[in-house]
């Protein structure tokens, strides 16, 4: 009912009497395809991730359990010297080998991105366009990806 209501609002809105069509006839059409799009959308796979989520604080065993998978996770933290010191290594050389594959808009938008901000704010902090950072965005994760491919070998 409210996909309808919207596209009932969006025929209002955007309705030119000029037109040979009948308001009634053009209230039908942004109805019917408001709700062909809302279906559409609910039903994209792309989503499927974001509603199969699994709790960090669900109890794993049984629901008496006080374990709980983050205490799972943030148990598992390296404390050997060697180790750390070798992650810290490999780590730096990533990230040295990810400054020279990546061009400056591509890292600065790398590093704003995974500061949690979004296109919108990241393009007007670097003032470009919003595409721009998508496109900037999935060339570097295709550089990324063939370097790691390349690392692997």
């Amino acid at each position: 009912i409210q996909e309808g209501m919207i596209g009932l609002y969006k025929a209002i809105r955007d309705f030119k009497g000029d037109k040979l069509s009948s308001f009634r006839a053009f209230a039908e059409l942004c109805i019917t395809r408001q709700i062909i799009t809302a279906i559409k959308t609910a039903t994209r796979q792309k989503h499927i991730p974001l509603n199969s989520y699994v709790s960090l604080n669900k109890p794993i065993y049984d629901e008496d359990s006080d374990r709980t998978l983050l205490d799972i996770l943030s148990g598992t933290k390296v404390t050997d010297p060697e180790e750390l010191m070798i992650n810290r290594e490999e780590y730096n050389d990533i990230e040295f080998k990810i400054g020279e594959i990546l061009s400056e808009l591509e890292w600065r938008v790398l590093m704003l991105y995974l500061e949690g901000k979004s296109y919108q704010e990241i393009a007007v902090e670097l003032k470009r366009h919003v595409k721009s950072i998508d496109n900037a965005l999935q060339r570097v994760k295709r550089k990324l990806e063939r370097y790691l491919e390349v690392r692997r070998v």
